[in-house]
């Protein structure tokens, strides 16, 4: 799109399917190299990119020529592909439905990075519920708790 200026930084929150703890130490770095891969071949910049075993986050400067709904169903369609049939999980890997999706500005990037490259160290402290819940609550998203991480069948 010519003439199309845009700084776009969002950060996403999604987790694996009841919070099952399946994302193992000995293969997520390989998961990531992935996920970085399918966010580079979609035109978009990896700024960050961390989790612990039931969830992982992940900053993203996007480009506006694709849907934020159509990059997370790649990364999240193609990452559970990968994962399943390359047998790195003991059981099925699904990743939960939605996700959350926070923008920050440029002057903000460095503490989200920082909180990203953290994260085994701040869910020693927290849930990812709470975690999740505090992000809606920060960015003002309304939200019905009952719902938070409710799995549809």
């Amino acid at each position: 799109m010519a003439n199309t200026y845009t700084q776009i930084h969002i950060h996403f929150v999604f987790a694996v399917k009841f919070r099952r703890s399946l994302i193992d130490k000995e293969w997520k770095a390989e998961l990531y190299q992935y996920i970085t891969g399918i966010i580079k071949n979609n035109d978009h910049k990896l700024l960050a990119i961390n989790g612990v075993s039931d969830h992982i986050h992940i900053l993203i400067g996007i480009r506006p020529a694709q849907s934020i709904s159509d990059l997370m169903k790649n990364i999240k369609q193609d990452s559970s592909k990968w994962i399943n049939s390359n047998k790195l999980s003991k059981s099925h890997f699904q990743w939960q439905e939605g996700y959350g999706a926070f923008s920050y500005s440029k002057s903000q990037l460095s503490t989200v990075i920082r909180y990203i490259e953290n994260q085994e160290a701040h869910h020693k402290k927290k849930t990812l519920r709470e975690e999740y819940i505090h992000f809606l609550q920060k960015s003002e998203v309304d939200y019905d708790e009952k719902f938070i991480f409710k799995e549809l069948i």
